[in-house]
C-alpha cells in the first residue's frame, strides 16, 4: 500500500515515542536490578512472535548478517539500555541517545560514503543541547557505570541502524521478518548471559507481568517493526533524528505520570530538541543502497525513490 513520506515519518516516530516510556515502566513496574532478564523477556518472545507471523528464515549470508544486526540492535543494546535505566534517572539515561544523529553521521561517512553536511551536524548538536536542557535537572551523584552503559547503548544502536541500511533486506523479505530475525538473534544472545549473571527468573506479580507484556509487544515487536520499516525508506540520518523523541517522551511521562516538575528551561530545551527532530527530516538526502540481493546492490537517487514512495 502506498504511503506518503509525512505518514511514513510519523509512523516511524511512534517507535522512539514508545521507547521513551521504557524508563518509567522499568522503574515503576518491573522487579529491581534485573536488566538482563528484562532485556531477554522484551526481545525473545517478540522475536518468536514475529517469526511465527512472517514464517521466513534467513538464507545464505543473511544468517550471519541477522546475527550481527541482532547483536547490535538488540543483544548489546537492550542489556546496556536497561542497565543505564536502573542506574540513572530516566531522563539522564535517555539523554545520551540524543547524540545518536552525530554517531550515525560519522558512521554513515565511514560505512555508506555519505559525508555529513554542516546542517546535519548543527542540527544534531542542537538536538543534543535541547535534550540536555530537559534532563540535566536530575540531582544526585553521577553513576559512572550507568553513564558508560548509556553511551555504549547509543553507539551500538547507531551502528546497527547504519548497517541495516547498508545491507538492506534480501529480495522478497519484508521488515516483519527482518525484525523477527534480529529480535530472536538478540534474545538468544542475551539468554545465557542473563541466567549466568542473574540466576533464575524472579517471581512476577500481575503488575510486573503487565509491564513485561507491554515491553514485549507494543514497545518491542510493534515499535521495532515500525523502526526497521522506516529505515527501509528513509536515510539513516533521518531515522536517527527521530531518536530525541524518546527522551522527550520520557520527560513528558515523568511529568504526567510520576509528578516530576518541568521548568521553563526544560520547556525551552524540549522546543529546541523537537525543532531539531523536525529539521532533521529535511537534511540533504544522499543516494542510498537499495534492492539488496545476494550481496549485489544498485543505487537510486532520493528524488526518484521519494516519487515512487508517494505513488
Amino acid at each position: 500500500m502506498a504511503i506518503s513520506r509525512p505518514a511514513l515519518i510519523t509512523l516511524t516516530a511512534l517507535a522512539p515515542v514508545s521507547w521513551g516510556t521504557t524508563y518509567a515502566v522499568t522503574t515503576e513496574f518491573l522487579p529491581p536490578d534485573r536488566p538482563l532478564f528484562t532485556a531477554l523477556v522484551r526481545a525473545l518472545p517478540a522475536g518468536l512472535l514475529l517469526l511465527a507471523l512472517a514464517r521466513v528464515l534467513p538464507r545464505g549470508a543473511w544468517w550471519w548478517k541477522a546475527a550481527v544486526l541482532g547483536a547490535l540492535n538488540i543483544g548489546a543494546f537492550f542489556p546496556l539500555l536497561f542497565l543505564s535505566a536502573y542506574r540513572l534517572p530516566g531522563g539522564l539515561a535517555a539523554v545520551v541517545g540524543s547524540a545518536g544523529p552525530l554517531f550515525v553521521a560519522g558512521l554513515s561517512a565511514l560505512l555508506l560514503g555519505q559525508r555529513p553536511s554542516a546542517r546535519t551536524l548543527v542540527t544534531g548538536a542542537v538536538a543534543a543541547f535541547g535534550v540536555s536542557l530537559v534532563v540535566l535537572r536530575a540531582a544526585g551523584a553521577l553513576d559512572t557505570l550507568g553513564l558508560l552503559a548509556a553511551v555504549a547503548s547509543t553507539a551500538s544502536m547507531s551502528t546497527g541502524t547504519v548497517l541495516t541500511q547498508r545491507w538492506g533486506r534480501p529480495e522478497g523479505v519484508g521488515p516483519l521478518a527482518l525484525t523477527g530475525w534480529q529480535l530472536t538473534a538478540g534474545g538468544l544472545l542475551i539468554a545465557p548471559l542473563a541466567f549466568l549473571v542473574e540466576g533464575a527468573p524472579p517471581a512476577l506479580d500481575g503488575r510486573a507481568a503487565g509491564g513485561y507484556l507491554y515491553l514485549a509487544v507494543a514497545n518491542t515487536a510493534v515499535a521495532y517493526w515500525l523502526w526497521f520499516r522506516g529505515i527501509g525508506h528513509l536515510t539513516a540520518t533521518q531515522v536517527t533524528f527521530l531518536g530525541p523523541l524518546s527522551p522527550l517522551t520520557a520527560a513528558v511521562v515523568g511529568w504526567a505520570a510520576l509528578g516530576q516538575a518541568l521548568t521553563s528551561v526544560q520547556l525551552v530545551g524540549m522546543g529546541l530538541a523537537f525543532g531539531a527532530t523536525v529539521a532533521g527530516q529535511f537534511v540533504t538526502r544522499q543516494p542510498r543502497t537499495i534492492g539488496f540481493s545476494g550481496g549485489n546492490a544498485r543505487r537510486e537517487p532520493s528524488d526518484v525513490r521519494d516519487g515512487a514512495l508517494r505513488r
